[in-house]
């Protein structure tokens, strides 16, 4: 399995996320490959923001060495699966697919609900970093069967 995880600016949300999910999927033994990106381009080839990096790494995960990239029309072929972080995220990506097949690897990574840009709000980054342990727990319950409960 292939995962991307899409955010804004590939700083915050979906570098998170990208750790989370392949920090779950090592420790439980999947052969899973996660990556992640921004709609925007304005962070490309930076680190993820250094509020992130601490959050992740209070919780035992290290996303100090990813690097920001922006998504692209070829993720498609890339990825089974393309998360996105909200709304926005998600009209964005979905404009750059060609066909149905693109779109139906589209998806909000907590299905209806959005993870909050903790951007401007330093007291926002615990709470997104549960959010998304959330979803990324529950994208492994429904692949694989596998329940982690906390």
């Amino acid at each position: 399995m292939k995962i991307l995880m899409v955010c804004l600016g590939n700083i915050c949300r979906s570098p998170l996320a990208e750790g989370v999910m392949q920090h779950l999927a090592d420790k439980n033994g999947l052969d899973w490959t996660v990556d992640s990106a921004g709609t925007g381009n304005w962070h490309v080839g930076e680190a993820p923001d250094h509020r992130s990096i601490r959050t992740a790494l209070n919780r035992g995960v290290d996303i100090s060495k990813q690097v920001c990239k922006q998504f692209t029309v070829h993720d498609f072929d890339e990825f089974d699966l393309i998360m996105v972080m909200d709304k926005f995220n998600l009209r964005d990506v979905l404009a750059k697919a060609r066909n149905q097949s693109d779109r139906d690897k589209v998806r909000l990574l907590l299905g209806n609900a959005e993870v909050p840009d903790p951007y401007y709000d330093d007291s926002k980054f615990e709470t997104v970093y549960d959010m998304v342990e959330q979803g990324c727990r529950d994208i492994i319950k429904e692949f694989t069967g596998i329940d982690l409960k906390k």
